[in-house]
């Protein structure tokens, strides 16, 4: 059995297992991306990209196997996916409403169409989910935050290809589109155990909650590729830096306030967000997720 960074030991050993869960996940990474090439062709899906997905989850779920933690990865690269499509790539109107179709009609059990390869690899991870335990209790949140994922990116691709300018409250609405709760949902339903949908309704507000945050964070740490790219940007919006670290400091109290009340009956739920949100903080100080144009 792999080891985990559970057990009394010094940080560096702590470090060196989560790094060796993070090499066998990149690994991985890289055949579902040869699988699907014509999803991850494109030059920002780069190595440095598996690699610092790979190390937010192992660093997020320390006492989880490069096995336990498959599907937030797959889902995660997925979103990735399906954020360069839509931003990048869509363009009609039509198009949108017909890839969130065929993603909603995949999802609910459809098959998908040969070729398909976004429609392809998101009925691979229902098809990894289905067997999990708690799958019949939580395809319905899955099947929302799907959902929410897929208008939340949609509605940022209408606001840019119409040249509007949303508030920031508007586009803190729609932090949906950082797609932070559809990969957790898929992680959740990958590691629990029957009867998770009894703290329901607190693991979704505190998923928000945490999602929020990084939407902003994510934001800081892009904006001079957001320019370059013409992406949406809550700095582009008319807010200072200053602004958006105080409002993020607010955000992180909510969440963190958040997590404490699920901590006490979803313990390693509330550690897995918190530890997520942290290492972004960190992250996101140095660097980010996507390679260049």
């Amino acid at each position: 059995m792999t080891a985990t960074a559970t057990g009394p030991w010094p940080p560096a050993v702590q470090s060196g297992v989560i790094c060796a869960t993070a090499g066998r996940s990149q690994r991985e990474m890289r055949r579902w991306a040869a699988a699907y090439p014509g999803l991850f062709a494109a030059k920002p899906f780069d190595e440095a990209l598996y690699g610092t997905v790979a190390l937010a989850m192992a660093f997020s779920g320390p006492w989880l196997t490069a096995d336990r933690l498959a599907v937030a990865n797959k889902a995660t690269l997925w979103a990735f996916a399906l954020d360069w499509l839509v931003d990048y790539a869509g363009g009609s109107p039509a198009e949108m409403r017909g890839l969130r179709e065929r993603c909603a009609a995949v999802a609910a059990g459809a098959e998908p169409a040969p070729g398909d390869e976004l429609a392809l690899m998101l009925a691979d991870i229902r098809r990894d989910l289905a067997p999990a335990p708690a799958f019949a209790e939580l395809e319905r949140v899955w099947l929302e935050e799907l959902g929410r994922t897929l208008d939340a990116m949609i509605r940022e691709w209408e606001w840019k290809a119409s040249g509007t300018t949303p508030t920031v409250e508007e586009y803190l609405a729609n932090a949906d589109n950082h797609a932070f709760c559809f990969v957790f949902t898929c992680h959740w339903i990958s590691v629990a155990e029957p009867g998770a949908a009894a703290g329901l309704d607190r693991v979704r507000e505190a998923s928000r909650a945490v999602q929020r945050v990084m939407r902003l964070l994510n934001d800081v740490s892009s904006y001079d590729r957001d320019v370059s790219w013409g992406d949406v940007n809550v700095l582009l919006l008319g807010t200072t830096r200053e602004e958006v670290t105080r409002r993020v400091g607010a955000l992180a109290a909510e969440a963190r306030g958040l997590l404490a009340e699920l901590r006490s009956g979803h313990p390693e739920t509330a550690d897995y967000m918190e530890r997520q949100m942290d290492f972004c903080a960190g992250f996101y100080q140095a660097g980010e997720y996507w390679g260049r144009l």
